[in-house]
């Protein structure tokens, strides 16, 4: 049955039993790209060794995770919001619907939703809580920030194919001096987030209107 192992860690806040589900999230600050989140439902015996907050973890040790929880009984699910949604609502709004559509994609009903960050995630049916630094502190979460990061990077390594000016599968869309150095260079292309700075600089602002309403 997956979700209620990790006992030693989950008793403290009474989720002893319960099906528990961890909620992360990857690439809210690249210039470039989609947001990612995952859901993770681990199974009962599943060795936590080695999972932890993917940004604690090097490339080859978050593959490596990722190939255990992909090899398990674990349930996961991935929820993906491109850039233009990301430009149209932003990306804190974006990160919340990246991780409703990962959560729906688990293809179960989770007992309880633990949700990195301090931001309850708006629009749940499911019991939750937010929890600043669950990425560190409960297992489920940090298994979801392996499987949302290593996901994007993927997504941006195929990216890097479709426009090789800007080394996305070098940086991931992170403003690094590189990326900005090509993006002076060439301008922003298809996936560059425009209502983030500086790529928002190379396009127009709306003009202000002093037209009236009209009855």
């Amino acid at each position: 049955m997956p979700g209620r192992a990790q006992a030693d860690t989950l008793s403290p806040r009474g989720f002893i039993g319960q099906l528990i589900c961890g909620v992360d999230e990857a690439g809210r600050g690249p210039l470039a790209g989609p947001v990612v989140a995952a859901a993770v439902i681990l199974c009962d015996g599943f060795d936590t060794k080695g999972i932890r907050d993917s940004k604690s973890l090097t490339p080859a040790r978050r593959q490596e995770q990722r190939e255990r929880l992909l090899d398990s009984s674990c349930l996961w699910g991935i929820g993906v919001v491109g850039h233009e949604i990301i430009d149209k609502i932003n990306i804190l709004q974006a990160s919340f619907l990246a991780m409703r559509r990962a959560i729906e994609a688990l293809g179960v009903e989770p007992e309880i939703v633990l949700v990195d960050g301090r931001h309850p995630l708006p629009g749940l049916t499911f019991k939750q809580q937010a929890l600043v630094g669950g990425d560190k502190s409960e297992p489920c979460i940090s298994a979801a920030s392996i499987m949302a990061k290593t996901y994007r990077d993927q997504l941006m390594l195929e990216y890097s194919g479709l426009y090789p000016a800007y080394g996305f599968g070098k940086h991931k869309g992170y403003g690094t001096p590189e990326h900005l150095a090509n993006l002076f260079e060439h301008g922003p292309c298809l996936i560059h987030r425009r209502t983030f700075h500086p790529v928002s600089t190379y396009y127009p602002r709306p003009k202000p209107t002093n037209d009236k309403p009209t009855a």
